[in-house]
C-alpha cells in the first residue's frame, strides 16, 4: 500500500503541468514548481558525471555522451565505445525504482561518428486496488527511452550534432481511473546540441578550455488519457564549461560548471476566485511558444493586495536555473577522484547535493562509481540521499575492434 500511494502521487505530479495553482502558495516566494511528463529523462544516468554533481555538457567525451552532449561524440579517441550504468533511484522511498542505461559511440572517420542509447526506468512493483480495497490487479510501471545522434566536427576544434529519441511511458497498465481508459504516453523528440574545445596553455602547463551546449527532447506533449489533456515533456537547455590542465606526466585535473533551464511553460497565478490567470502566462500552448515563453513567463510574486511585486518576475527567472560544477582528478590516467555540488532553488524543488566518486581504468574497460549525499532536508528525509551510481566502460577500439 506504501508502494501504491507513492505510485499515485508521482503521477499525480507527472500530470500536474496544467494544474492551477493558488498564489498565496507561492507568496513571498514559496515552492512554483515547473512539473513535466517522463522526467527520468534527466536523471544523470552515468557515474562519472553523477560523480562530478551532475556537469557533463563540457567535459572530455566518453561513451555516456549522449545523454550530456552528444556532439562531444565525434572528439572521442577511440573509434568504438559502450557504457552500461545501473542507478537504484529513490530508495530512501522504496526499493525496487532503478534506472538502466547503456549509450555509446562509433566513429565513422576522423570527423564523423554517430551514438546511440537506450534508457529503462522501472517503477518497481505496484498493486492497484478499488474503492473497496479489493485487489483488481499486479503491474510494474515502466519507462524507456531509445535515441540515436549524428555528430560532425566543423573544424578542429568546434562539433554540432543531432540527435532522435523515441519515449514510451506507461505508469498504469491500462487500468481504468475515475471512469477513464489510461494508455501508455508516446513522444518523439530531437536533440541539437554543439562542442568547442581548444589547446592552450594555463601557468605553463598544457590545458584544454571546452564549452558545450545542448538543448534536449524537443518534442511532442504526451498524454496518459484519450482526452485532449497533453503534457510537455522536460525540454531542457543545458549550457556549461570545462577546464583541464595537464599538471606532469602523472597528474591531470578538471573544473566544470552546467547551467540547466527547461523550456517549458512556468504554472502561472490563478485568482482564487475567479480562475483567471493574475500572473504569469497561459501554459496551454504549443511546444514551440512554450519554448520561448519559458524565458519570461514566471509569475513573480503578489503582495496581499494582489499587485505583482516590482522585480520578482526577473528573480523567479533565475531561480529557474539549476547550476552543478564538478571536478575531476587522474594520477597515470588510471586512477580517478571525483567530486561536485548540484543546486536548485528551494521554490523550484529545492535538490541540493554533494557527490563524490572514483574511477578506475585499464586499457579495455573502466570501472565508475558515484555517491551522493544530500544537503537538504525540506519536509523529512530527502529521497535522493544515498543514491549510487555503477557504471561500466568498455573503450572497444583499444583491442583494434
Amino acid at each position: 500500500m506504501k508502494k501504491f500511494i507513492i505510485f499515485l502521487l508521482s503521477v499525480s505530479c507527472v500530470l500536474s503541468t496544467n494544474a492551477q495553482i493558488d498564489y498565496d502558495e507561492v507568496l513571498g516566494g514559496n515552492l512554483n514548481t515547473i512539473t513535466t511528463a517522463v522526467p527520468f529523462l534527466l536523471i544523470s544516468p552515468d557515474s562519472r558525471s553523477g560523480a562530478m554533481g551532475d556537469v557533463g555538457v563540457a567535459t572530455s567525451p566518453d561513451a555516456s555522451s549522449m545523454h550530456w552532449n552528444p556532439a562531444k561524440l565525434s572528439f572521442t579517441q577511440e573509434n568504438i565505445g559502450i557504457s552500461v550504468s545501473i542507478v537504484p533511484w529513490l530508495r530512501e522511498l522504496v526499493p525496487d525504482i532503478n534506472l538502466q542505461y547503456i549509450g555509446g559511440y562509433y566513429k565513422l572517420n576522423n570527423n564523423e561518428a554517430i551514438g546511440y542509447e537506450l534508457r529503462y526506468f522501472s517503477l518497481g512493483d505496484i498493486t492497484f486496488t478499488d474503492n473497496s480495497g479489493q485487489v483488481i490487479g499486479q503491474y510494474k510501471p515502466n519507462e524507456m527511452a531509445l535515441g540515436t545522434a549524428y555528430s560532425r566536427k566543423l573544424s578542429r576544434d568546434l562539433s554540432i550534432a543531432i540527435s532522435a529519441r523515441y519515449i514510451y511511458s506507461n505508469l498504469t497498465g491500462g487500468q481504468t481511473a475515475g471512469g477513464t481508459e489510461t494508455v501508455a504516453g508516446q513522444s518523439i523528440a530531437s536533440d541539437i546540441s554543439t562542442f568547442y574545445t581548444k589547446p592552450t596553455t594555463i601557468g605553463g602547463k598544457k590545458s584544454d578550455i571546452s564549452v558545450g551546449m545542448n538543448i534536449s527532447n524537443m518534442g511532442n506533449k504526451i498524454s496518459y488519457t484519450e482526452t485532449i489533456t497533453r503534457d510537455f515533456i522536460p525540454i531542457n537547455l543545458r549550457l556549461g564549461t570545462d577546464i583541464t590542465t595537464e599538471m606532469d606526466d602523472f597528474n591531470k585535473i578538471s573544473f566544470a560548471i552546467d547551467f540547466n533551464k527547461l523550456l517549458v511553460p512556468s504554472p502561472p497565478l490563478y485568482d482564487n476566485e475567479t480562475g483567471e490567470i493574475i500572473a504569469g502566462k497561459d501554459p496551454d500552448v504549443g511546444i514551440v511558444t512554450g519554448i520561448f515563453q519559458s524565458f519570461g513567463d514566471a509569475p513573480g510574486e503578489i503582495d496581499e493586495n494582489g499587485v505583482p511585486v516590482p522585480g520578482s518576475k526577473l528573480k523567479e527567472e533565475m531561480r529557474e536555473i539549476n547550476v552543478s560544477a564538478g571536478m575531476e582528478y587522474w594520477y597515470s590516467n588510471q586512477f580517478a577522484l571525483r567530486a561536485g555540488y548540484f543546486h536548485e532553488h528551494d521554490t523550484k524543488g529545492g535538490r541540493k547535493y554533494l557527490t563524490f566518486g572514483s574511477g578506475v581504468k585499464y586499457n579495455v574497460f573502466a570501472l565508475d562509481f558515484s555517491y551522493l549525499i544530500s544537503t537538504s532536508n525540506i519536509g523529512g528525509t530527502n529521497p535522493l540521499a544515498n543514491t549510487m551510481r555503477f557504471t561500466l566502460v568498455f573503450d572497444l577500439g583499444a583491442i583494434g575492434i
